[in-house]
């Protein structure tokens, strides 16, 4: 069955220009999918080409020395140990050819790395797989044809792989597909109104906590026949519901395969669903999941099999065979290929029935959108796909899971930060623009959509310039968290720095002028650094400890100097606007650095950037910013007066 026909819709015609929207009982528009998907794809060919411009950038600017002192390279490295990893890897263990602790880096578990000979000649690729103070090791491809030179350097990569499975994904949208996906694919790209079926409905919530509102976006993902998307503002318990619509859709015996971007994501959406009992499986390296859910990681799941102790015996003779190859010189290697690719072979056998075993009998399988283009899921086939966090993938990358289903629900919020996006150019063609996004703003939105309203996080003068400008004033604080306060915390004491919820520290007239731009363009201000650490003194000797508390702002120049003023503090969290997205703190110190005569404001002007800042705190939000520049800029101008009108409004003088 249709619901009705959604009122009119006045907002700007979304990317791609192609697909041009009329009145909503009028045709909906045709799309030339071949001509969408050349369009993408070349976007993503600029935004591949800038980020490899960057880093060459890099390199061809940096000496070796420069760029270790960076930390985004360790130099004369030795093999130490090779053995084999989960997941058929080869786990190599580098340390310092002359012994000792490695140099500071910047390198972690996860990040995809070049082997290189010293004199750059490529040997491998690889990801990281732990890191200690005098070693490092490496995952990397035991390939018939890996030759190890005796001393190496590692640095850090820009992974292709991301990169070529979404070129793979767009063009899988070209070939012949069934009837029935036809109508899925159409109302995705909207050449259609998306449908719902009531008899899908079940009307009692496994979760009984739900509120109104989280009841009613979960109903209308269960009724979807195509697609229907969760908008979840911050705070809005978006996870409790994507959770039960999982829950309530293994219920009914269907097959799910829940994605997100990013790996904390995806563990973050495996961990309550293990919580509640759910068999999962996650697909992806060990080393990029956190510990809360390896065990239920497809490698490790393999490893503790029943069937395990054929694996191990098979691992035991290539271990001590690519042991006694480290060892043999050129001539004797080649005699021991032949070995090496029959028990390698007879390894991907067997690991290959057991994975398969293992997919048959989850309720669950979690994946990256990355991983869902892995070659072991191509031929599968899911009742419903959930995308969590998918405002912030790139359109071509959640085609990865949804290519893989036969409807999907799509969670996020696009009024917060959209994914990354290098290149300028593909940036402005329409690259950062997300599926969610692009759904949610078309005639059909509001119909697919439906919006979480009830916020559990902000005390109730937090939320409002982000209600008002955002979310339609729809936004209600539940009762929990209306009015509570820091003094509401054990041990923690009422002053001038804790009594107010929201706090606008003003450095209009005080000296504190932003710095030109790095090399990088990063800007930072030494004033406003003083006031945030003083400030941050004045919580702490209050009796707020330093894990509730976190010092954010938009500049990475402004974070290096924070850090330094503030390192020492064990236990406080100093970071990008960008990096605590989708988290919260009791107490958020925000500092926007821009104070110029010129009133400009860079990028603050990304209000996006500006609302996942403000809707990270609980309990107390400082803000420290010059009122003057700030309000030269007519958006920011009407948060200023938020900030001065609602919050206790205070002159920085003598603090910096």
């Amino acid at each position: 069955m249709r619901p009705p026909p959604n009122p009119a819709w006045h907002g700007p015609v979304p990317w791609p220009a192609r697909l041009t929207f009329g009145p909503p009982c009028c045709t909906l528009p045709t799309l030339d999918l071949h001509a969408f998907v050349a369009r993408h794809q070349g976007l993503l060919q600029q935004e591949r080409a800038e980020e490899i411009a960057q880093q060459e950038r890099l390199l061809r600017t940096r000496s070796e020395a420069e760029l270790e002192q960076r930390g985004v390279l360790l130099r004369r490295l030795e093999f130490a140990d090779l053995e084999p990893g989960l997941g058929g890897a080869l786990h190599a263990t580098l340390q310092q050819s002359r012994g000792g602790s490695l140099p500071p880096h910047r390198f972690a578990p996860g990040d995809v790395v070049a082997v290189d000979a010293t004199d750059g000649t490529a040997v491998c690729n690889g990801v990281v797989a732990s890191i200690r103070h005098d070693r490092v090791v490496v995952a990397i491809d035991d390939r018939d044809d890996l030759d190890l030179p005796s001393l190496v350097r590692l640095r850090r990569l820009v992974p292709d792989v991301t990169f070529r499975r979404m070129h793979e994904a767009l063009q899988r949208l070209l070939r012949p597909i069934e009837p029935e996906r036809r109508r899925y694919f159409d109302a995705c790209f909207l050449q259609r109104d998306p449908e719902f079926s009531p008899q899908r409905r079940l009307e009692a919530p496994i979760d009984e906590s739900l509120d109104e509102s989280q009841k009613a976006a979960v109903l209308h993902a269960l009724a979807a026949d195509h697609i229907a998307l969760i908008h979840g503002p911050p705070g809005t318990g978006k996870t409790t519901a994507v959770v039960e619509v999982i829950r309530q859709a293994v219920a009914r015996g269907e097959s799910v395969l829940a994605s997100a971007p990013s790996n904390v994501a995806v563990d973050n959406l495996a961990e309550r669903l293990l919580q509640k009992g759910l068999r999962i499986v996650r697909i992806g390296q060990p080393v990029r999941v956190l510990p809360a859910v390896v065990a239920q990681s497809l490698a490790v799941q393999v490893h503790e099999a029943p069937e395990q102790k054929l694996l191990r015996d098979v691992r035991h003779e290539l271990r001590e065979l690519n042991r006694k190859w480290l060892r043999a010189s050129r001539s004797d290697r080649f005699e021991l290929k032949r070995e090496q690719r029959r028990l390698r072979a007879e390894l991907r056998t067997l690991e290959n029935a057991i994975v398969q075993g293992l997919l048959d009998t989850a309720d669950v399988v979690l994946a990256t959108t990355t991983g869902c283009g892995d070659a072991l899921l191509s031929d599968r086939r899911f009742d419903l796909v959930v995308l969590d966090e998918a405002a912030q993938a790139l359109e071509a990358a959640s085609w990865m899971p949804l290519l893989l289903g036969n409807r999907a629900v799509l969670a996020g919020d696009h009024c917060q930060l959209p994914p990354t996006v290098h290149s300028d150019e593909a940036a402005k063609g329409g690259l950062a623009t997300t599926l969610f996004e692009r759904i949610a703003n078309s005639p059909s939105g509001k119909l697919a959509t439906r919006m979480l309203t009830t916020q559990y996080r902000m005390h109730e003068r937090i939320q409002e310039w982000s209600n008002a400008t955002f979310y339609g004033g729809k936004l209600v604080p539940a009762e929990s968290v209306r009015s509570h306060r820091l003094t509401d915390l054990p041990a923690t004491i009422e002053t001038d720095a804790t009594k107010d919820p929201l706090l606008f520290l003003d450095t209009a007239g005080c000296g504190c002028d932003e710095s030109e731009g790095d090399d990088d363009g990063s800007r930072h201000n030494q004033g406003e650094a003083a006031v945030v650490s003083k400030h941050v003194q004045q919580l702490l000797e209050a009796g707020v400890r330093a894990d509730q508390i976190a010092v954010v702002t938009p500049y990475s120049a402004q974070v290096r100097l924070l850090r330094d003023r503030l390192g020492g503090i064990e236990g406080l969290e100093i970071g990008t606007v960008d990096g605590l997205q989708g988290r919260e703190k009791e107490a958020v110190v925000l500092s926007l650095v821009r104070s110029n005569e010129r009133g400009e404001v860079g990028f603050l002007s990304e209000l996006r950037r500006l609302n996942v800042a403000l809707t990270r705190a609980r309990r107390h939000l400082c803000v420290v910013g010059d009122s003057a520049t700030l309000a030269q800029h007519e958006d920011i101008a009407v948060l200023v007066d938020v900030l001065q009108q609602r919050g206790e409004h205070r002159s920085a003088w003598g603090m910096a």
